[in-house]
């Protein structure tokens, strides 16, 4: 899910539909979440796994101030002037950012649920060093 969301977000980038402050914001998210997607892809690390837990939880919030139109740049997502066509565009990206948000909990819910199950098979079969990499059975 996260390397996907990294794709999505420079196909926004490149699109330059978001204006200059939301594009150089989501050339920040990819650079902070592709090498998370890596060590995760390759190893499974509990770092990497608070990491993008951390990061969807703040991706629900940007996300969100978008879709009520108080964060910079919000015009591009809510605000598209007074026509019918405009309005329904309007509509039309409300829906898709509240279809952002729910991949977002859902990708922390689904990093929190690999750490608990770390946390509870390191309780029980000895404890892991912070790093360590996460059993096959759990990614």
């Amino acid at each position: 899910m996260t390397a996907a969301s990294c794709l999505a977000h420079l196909w926004l980038v490149a699109g330059n539909q978001h204006g200059t402050w939301l594009n150089l914001l989501m050339l920040a998210m990819v650079a902070v979440c592709v090498p998370c997607a890596v060590h995760i892809w390759r190893h499974g690390r509990i770092r990497s796994l608070r990491q993008v837990m951390a990061s969807a939880l703040v991706m629900t919030g940007v996300h969100a101030l978008l879709l009520l139109g108080t964060g910079p740049g919000a015009s591009g997502h809510t605000n598209h002037g007074g026509t019918a066509a405009a309005a329904g565009a309007a509509t039309s990206g409300a829906g898709m950012l509240l279809a952002v948000i729910a991949l977002e909990m859902t990708t922390a819910l689904f990093a929190a649920t690999l750490l608990a199950r770390l946390r509870r098979r390191s309780c029980t079969g000895g404890v892991r060093a912070a790093g360590e990499a996460v059993p096959a059975y759990l990614s």
